[in-house]
């Protein structure tokens, strides 16, 4: 990250320290959030109920469209040669033959390609986009072993293939820091993570973890992760003069929208990105270079391109999760109340962009303590630039920190499940704040009765089936609620009693429409099929990024605030002769096809009715939503209890897991089916991640050696148990719909739970990722 990327930063965060400090004394009612949502009284419509996707037709009916799918008149295909050195510079090029190849319409490189600018670098700015800031081949420099350096266009992309194998280069090689070791003994530097140091002091936690009753002090390694959504990264996208028409795989439209046209140096409403469909996305599917490549060839060649990266191309230049070495140490008194809590260490990142794994967050808000010291250092390689990967900093900090917490529970001799429950905050240990509503207690309680926890031998290696191990384990899940700025939405109302609403928001396979289609019917009275939710468009109000487990409460606050709008318009055109007359738009809400007051529903007129008494045929209405200060004022998170049975074999080492449940406390649920498919979701991939999931990277060339998914192993059918899951669905009533984030709580601490589990199995304490057969033999 260079010095204006952190400039802005700091900036931020000065300014977000002064905010926070202002909200945090302001009265609860006076923050978004500080009236309790009124859908979250409706407890017998639409919202909760196990509703089907309403693309999941489209879908297997091969009628949904893809960002490779799309098509132009004249389209060509785009592949792409990459370095094979971390360092240095391009000696010789010769692109020749390639360019002779039959079909070949273009090969751009440094030498041709247009004069542009580096990406805007992902949470630098409100929009940006960038996974990385350095400048897109405008010169013979190599940042990273796989960076592009040449794009052929050809006829078909069997040409383009062939062609892209034709190009011969050599380099003149630098040396390059791609050892963690030689990173860190190079010197490391304090981590940043959304302008915020992640570095947190309360009292003196190193003295009194050294005089503390009982303790443990240990050492956590997590392995570099990647990417493998099921649907690669890929654009079809196309010129219009000087307007820029993209079919990307996006979790951002919006970001991605603006961040291209800082690059190409032309206006925002000149780049118009849609994202339809996106098959899986995970943190990944945002701004990289293949988007910008794609468009700068297509605009060199005249002609509109497709750009569908290969798994390989993927690894090669799509980011993922970064290697981290994580300390922890907890001091408790004999009665197993801790009194310091450490999380510290090192993770490795580029010069080239702006997210260190935050693996502390956790260890933040999750257990009461008199004294915290929680830091990550940053060590600097020459390698592709990390980015977001399902609950990054949660995914592998409740690994290592729950970890510990099991550890500490066999130190005093106490239930794993009562360590935990006895050391619950009253409020947030680190912050001061109040919770906005923390129910993990009832999770813990009903998921240990639904699991059988109380069968669990506490005597590591006791429990036997044949010559298999098997085991218990516990683990606690947290991960914050989020609403970032920029939700704003559409809503246009139809004499026939139809409602579209609009939102630049996104559907990567979790329910989106679905949910908010429950969700905007409930609000506006009416039937699902009364009601269109329209999304996946930069052209559509707001800038909303499906990440952070936020895009429920940031589409939510933008209907409420659109909602608003329009009962403000209807009550206006309703006029004096209506059984509305006199209301104010706080008194009234959706309800059996028009407005209602709502502790009077005698009082109500049909939408139909108020639209034909105005001669209107349409009302159309957009609000954005107020700024997300709730963060702010309160401490506020998803919470689960997880618990997981292994089996470990004694002659092989192989680990199976055999059950899992994980008992939730998020919120309200919006939609039973898509919740819990979401939550089954991320804890297959907390599986992989505990089991198998590792980037086999070379340090003496920088190169990743497993980019397919034949190396690179990931969950199958064979390697999944039935999981159960289970929820408190207690509304948080300071969030839209009392709902709070799901898309990545499952992933968080599954991992730990399986390694307590296999401890509990053979009494053997891996800290180290992923736990393989060889570790165990």
């Amino acid at each position: 990250m260079n010095i204006v990327d952190s400039a802005k930063q700091a900036a931020q965060a000065a300014v977000q320290t002064v905010m926070k400090k202002a909200v945090e004394l302001a009265p609860g009612g006076w923050i978004p959030g500080g009236r309790p949502d009124p859908l979250i009284n409706h407890r017998h419509g639409h919202v909760g109920k196990p509703v089907s996707r309403i693309d999941g037709p489209l879908k297997v009916q091969g009628k949904a469209t893809f960002a490779a799918e799309f098509t132009f008149e004249g389209m060509v295909y785009a592949a792409v040669a990459f370095s094979t050195v971390p360092k240095g510079r391009i000696a010789t090029l010769d692109t020749a033959v390639a360019e002779a190849a039959p079909g070949v319409v273009l090969v751009m490189t440094y030498r041709n390609a247009p004069r542009i600018q580096p990406m805007p670098l992902f949470l630098t700015g409100e929009k940006a986009a960038g996974g990385d800031s350095l400048p897109i081949m405008q010169d013979d420099r190599i940042h990273w072993n796989g960076q592009p350096i040449a794009v052929i266009l050809a006829e078909t992309q069997e040409q383009a293939d062939y062609a892209n194998s034709l190009i011969h280069v050599t380099y003149d090689a630098e040396p390059a820091i791609i050892s963690f070791a030689e990173a860190k003994a190079q010197g490391t530097e304090p981590g940043l993570f959304m302008g915020h140091p992640l570095k947190v002091e309360i009292g003196d936690a190193e003295a009194a973890l050294a005089r503390a009753e009982v303790k443990v002090d240990a050492t956590y390694c997590t392995p570099r992760h990647n990417h493998n959504a099921i649907e690669p990264h890929a654009a079809t996208l196309a010129w219009d003069g000087d307007r820029l028409v993209v079919h990307d795989a996006s979790q951002a439209v919006g970001h991605t929208a603006w961040s291209l046209a800082k690059v190409f140096g032309i206006d925002e409403r000149q780049v118009h990105v849609t994202s339809p469909y996106v098959g899986g996305g995970f943190g990944s599917k945002t701004l990289w270079q293949h988007q910008v490549l794609a468009a700068a060839a297509s605009k060199l060649a005249g002609r509109p391109v497709r750009i569908a990266l290969s798994r390989e191309g993927v690894y090669r230049m799509v980011g993922g999760r970064t290697i981290t070495e994580q300390r922890v140490a907890i001091g408790a008194k004999a009665d197993g109340r801790f009194d310091a809590i450490v999380h510290t260490g090192t993770v490795a990142m580029t010069r080239h962009n702006a997210l260190p794994e935050p693996f502390i967050l956790p260890a933040r808000s999750a257990y009461a303590a008199d004294n915290f010291k929680l830091d990550v250092e940053v060590a600097y390689l020459d390698m592709l630039a990390n980015t977001f990967m399902r609950a990054p900093g949660e995914a592998v900090g409740t690994f290592s920190l729950e970890c510990a917490v099991d550890e500490m529970a066999v130190a005093l001799g106490m239930d794993p499940v009562e360590l935990r429950i006895l050391n619950e905050p009253d409020k947030d240990p680190t912050e001061g704040t109040p919770f906005s509503a923390r129910h993990i207690v009832e999770a813990w309680r009903a998921g240990a009765e639904r699991f059988g926890w109380a069968n669990r031998k506490a005597t590591p290696g006791t429990a036997r089936e044949g010559e298999w191990l098997v085991g218990m384990g516990c683990a606690t899940a947290t991960y914050p609620y989020y609403r970032m700025p920029g939700g704003a939405a559409r809503i246009a109302l139809t004499q026939d009693g139809r409602a579209r609403v609009e939102i630049a928001a996104h559907e990567m396979g979790m329910g989106t429409a679905t949910a908010q289609t429950q969700v905007t019917a409930e609000r506006l009275g009416l039937e699902l099929d009364q009601v269109t939710f329209a999304y996946g468009d930069s052209w559509q109000p707001g800038v909303v990024l499906a990440g952070g487990s936020q895009q429920t409460a940031a589409i939510g606050a933008a209907v409420i605030a659109a909602q608003h709008a329009l009962v403000t318009e209807l009550l206006k055109l309703a006029g004096n002769d209506s059984p509305l007359a006199g209301l104010k738009a706080d008194e009234v809400g959706g309800f059996a096809g028009g407005l209602a007051k709502l502790d009077d529903l005698s009082r109500h007129e049909s939408y139909a009715s108020i639209l034909a008494r105005a001669q209107r045929h349409e009302v159309v209405v957009e609000a954005n939503a107020p700024p997300p200060l709730e963060t702010l004022h309160w401490s506020m998170h998803s919470y689960g209890a997880m618990f997981c049975e292994v089996r470990v074999n004694t002659v092989t080492g192989e680990t199976r897991v055999s059950r899992f449940l994980g008992s939730f406390d998020c919120g309200r649920i919006l939609n039973a089916k898509t919740a819990a498919s979401q939550l089954r979701g991320g804890i297959i991939m907390g599986l992989g991640l505990a089991l198998m999931e590792e980037t086999r990277f070379d340090e003496r060339k920088g190169r990743v050696m497993n980019p397919s998914l034949a190396e690179y192993h990931v969950p199958v059918h064979l390697d999944v148990p039935a999981i159960e899951v289970i929820w408190t669905d207690i509304a948080d009533p300071h969030t839209p719909m009392g709902a709070r984030g799901i898309g990545e709580i499952g992933i968080t601490g599954t991992g730990a739970a399986v390694a307590n589990a296999i401890y509990n199995a053979t009494g053997k304490r891996i800290r180290d990722l992923p736990i393989t057969l060889d570790k165990l033999m």
